[in-house]
């Protein structure tokens, strides 16, 4: 029987987090999480139905964990509507995901994991899907310049600049990344193009 202890989930599945940036996929296991959450043997056994559960609500969490707080939101509301202002969004945003470093790996573990899990593939597949889509109505919505290419390109070309960043820092400095960013917000966003989606 899956327990329901809301808390002690949710500090399993961080567990889990910690546990499959450092050790991979392949080193999540219930006894690891129970390690790493420092909790008794067995617990996480208790929480989850079995690993792929484990790994699914996982990816889930990163997500949650990664979302801008309300504080966050409501600043950039009535921020410009300027590419100078995409810009500052933009390097928050990549300061933001890369500052949880064990939840993106942990991402990236998931996502080659999910090349041989198919349940997991269709899970990432469509937490992704809704997050592109999440990105591109707020974009739509909050009156920014450029169309819903434009936010799609820079979604593939800042997580692979966060992915240089997380795995091999030294490749490009701070000040590099900001100039990185700039470069790609000035290149990919036409003010006023025609929606290319």
């Amino acid at each position: 029987m899956v327990r329901r202890n809301d808390q002690r989930r949710a500090a399993l599945v961080d567990a889990a987090i910690e546990v499959l940036a450092a050790q991979g996929a392949r080193g999540l296991t219930f006894r690891a999480v129970d390690t790493e959450a420092a909790v008794p043997p067995g617990t996480a056994s208790n929480y989850f139905a079995n690993r792929d559960d484990l790994l699914t609500q996982a990816g889930a969490r990163v997500y949650e964990r990664l979302r801008p707080d309300e504080a966050t939101i409501a600043r950039q509301r009535t921020a410009g509507r300027d590419r100078d202002t995409y810009v500052q969004l933009m390097r928050e945003l990549v300061d933001r995901v890369a500052s949880f470093r064990t939840g993106y790996l942990a991402l990236l573990e998931l996502r080659l994991e999910a090349t041989r899990r198919p349940g997991l593939r269709a899970v990432l597949t469509e937490r992704v899907r809704e997050d592109v889509a999440a990105n591109v109505a707020y974009h739509e919505a909050s009156g920014l310049p450029g169309d819903a290419m434009a936010v799609k390109l820079l979604i593939l070309a800042l997580n692979w600049l966060i992915v240089e960043q997380l795995t091999l820092p030294d490749v490009f400095t701070e000040e590099e990344r900001d100039r990185l960013v700039t470069a790609a917000v000035e290149r990919i966003v036409v003010p006023d193009g025609p929606d290319r989606d």
